[in-house]
């Protein structure tokens, strides 16, 4: 997969429907207006949105400009995978 590409989980999805999917963010980090990429779990990125449980990170849902590109549920070793929201519950 190439770093530039969106993960098939994404489904297409905007930030309302992510945040009425997984609900708001723990933390962030970067912004979708920011030119400066990150990359990550295979995917480039400028905003990173951070689940956490407790001190535990457990997902992060990566932007790339607008357009969601990939979230990651992020187990306790620190290894990731990608994680559907595509058809997931709305809160």
């Amino acid at each position: 997969m190439s770093a530039e590409r969106v993960t098939p989980e994404c489904g297409g999805l905007d930030r309302g429907t992510v945040w009425k999917r997984l609900g708001a963010p723990t933390d962030q980090e970067g912004s979708v207006n920011d030119p400066r990429t990150q990359l990550e779990h295979g995917v480039r990125w400028n905003e990173k949105w951070i689940y956490r449980n407790g001190r535990e990170v457990e997902r992060v849902a990566l932007w790339h400009r607008y357009d969601l590109v990939g979230v990651f549920r992020v187990r306790p070793d620190g290894s990731a995978e990608a994680e559907s929201v595509a058809h997931g519950d709305e809160r």
